[in-house]
């Protein structure tokens, strides 16, 4: 059977997983029968997940569209529509400090290292998790509604990115999670846990947090300063 062709142009930040060369170009798909859509452009690299529109033709389609002989088909990328409420991530193995950070910002961030991506892809599916992550075949499974590759390699970047993407400056809650577990951190009683302190930190600090999920415990030293440095700088970024 002869091959038929398409003709796809990806627009926006849809070109960041094209090759330089084939990026903001118009692009031959060559195929047999009658495919959806979904699969020569996920051949391309780019996840399904980060795809909004497809107009073929001046109409708009959907992922399970199957393609005809001479389609001209224009992809855009999903535009963020804010949440009413902050999301919630899980973050891939690869990404511990994105994690960390993110939890320290205050949002509810599931990340573990030993989640493999079926259980990564199920979590998020079960919990209306967004997946963040630097490896886009993960957002290649069919069942992903939510998920975003993370352009930045390095984590002092990526925490802008993400912020930026989906307009999240505003819910910033510094210090609320659990960095270790992803808990909600508590005021506690230094008589509770005076116990468990080291000597200096019990004769300099007073005011102390715990996690209410493991237990870890917090306070106001110098590593807080620093933080809120770091916070700044995260700040200049965006």
């Amino acid at each position: 059977m002869k091959p038929h062709s398409a003709r796809f142009r990806f627009h926006g930040c849809l070109n960041d997983f094209l090759p330089p060369e084939q990026r903001q170009q118009t692009l031959v798909c060559r195929f047999r029968d009658h495919p959806g859509i979904k699969d020569p452009i996920e051949a391309l690299g780019i996840p399904h997940s980060e795809i909004g529109q497809i107009v073929v033709h001046d109409q708009i389609v959907n992922l399970a569209y199957h393609l005809q002989p001479g389609d001209e088909a224009e992809i855009f990328p999903e535009i963020p529509i804010r949440p009413d409420t902050a999301p919630c991530f899980i973050v891939d193995v690869n990404l511990g400090k994105l994690a960390r950070w993110l939890r320290l910002l205050g949002f509810d961030t599931t990340w573990r290292n030993d989640l493999q991506d079926r259980k990564i892809v199920d979590i998020s599916t079960q919990e209306q998790r967004i997946i963040l992550t630097r490896d886009r075949h993960l957002l290649f499974h069919r069942e992903i509604h939510r998920g975003y590759w993370i352009r930045a390699a390095d984590p002092d970047l990526q925490v802008p990115e993400i912020l930026n993407r989906l307009d999240l400056w505003r819910d910033i809650a510094p210090f609320r999670r659990c960095t270790v577990c992803n808990g909600l951190i508590q005021v506690v009683a230094k008589a509770e846990i005076v116990d468990k302190l080291e000597p200096l930190t019990r004769k300099y600090y007073d005011n102390f947090y715990q996690c209410d999920g493991c237990g870890q415990i917090y306070w106001k030293g110098s590593h807080y300063d620093k933080l809120l440095k770091k916070l700044k700088a995260f700040e200049d970024h965006g």
